[in-house]
């Protein structure tokens, strides 16, 4: 029975590195699925049809990182997927305008925060067996309320508003 369990999270094991040293190769493809958008205080999602598709670009190590919501003439943002440093887990999505989002390879998952205007979003992106999924969180850049005090071991405790949670589940297709 050990042998069975060691066996067991010994595969287990191998394929999520696998999965970890593949990235983005074992995620090329397109991904289709629907996108539940919650906004803070409404339990009723919109929900919007959503695509990535990622296939290597012209450029060796380069993956297109084209994000689609709706339809293809819609809503379509066909970014680039670019390499930083590897080995520390670092990428780039361009999105081709002059905008430069630091992605970071956490774990198991694809990571980043941005903010634009007076919004912070954070990304995560992540393998499930098959399943691409992808989350993001809306948080207010400008904080709501502080508390604690500068003296205390704690310091200033700054709060932020939560205004929305998005979350796909997409398959390749």
């Amino acid at each position: 029975m050990i042998r069975i369990l060691l066996l067991f999270f010994t595969l287990h094991g191998t394929g999520i590195m696998a999965q970890q040293q593949s990235f983005p190769e074992s995620w090329t493809g397109n991904w289709k699925g629907e996108l539940n958008w919650y906004k803070t205080g409404n339990p009723v999602p919109q929900k919007v049809n959503m695509e990535l598709r990622i296939q290597p670009a012209d450029t060796a190590g380069q993956y297109t990182w084209q994000l689609i919501y709706g339809s293809p003439t819609e809503d379509n943002r066909p970014y680039l997927l670019r390499p930083v440093d590897q080995a520390k887990g670092h990428w780039v999505v361009d999105e081709k305008n002059g905008i430069l989002l630091d992605q970071y390879w956490t774990g198991d998952k694809l990571c980043g925060a941005f903010t634009v205007k007076k919004s912070t979003i954070i990304n995560k992106y992540w393998m499930e067996g098959d399943k691409l999924m992808v989350d993001f969180l809306t948080i207010g850049s400008i904080p709501v309320s502080s508390s604690g005090a500068e003296n205390a071991e704690s310091g200033i405790v700054d709060s932020y508003r939560v205004g929305g949670y998005q979350i796909a589940i997409l398959q390749r297709r």
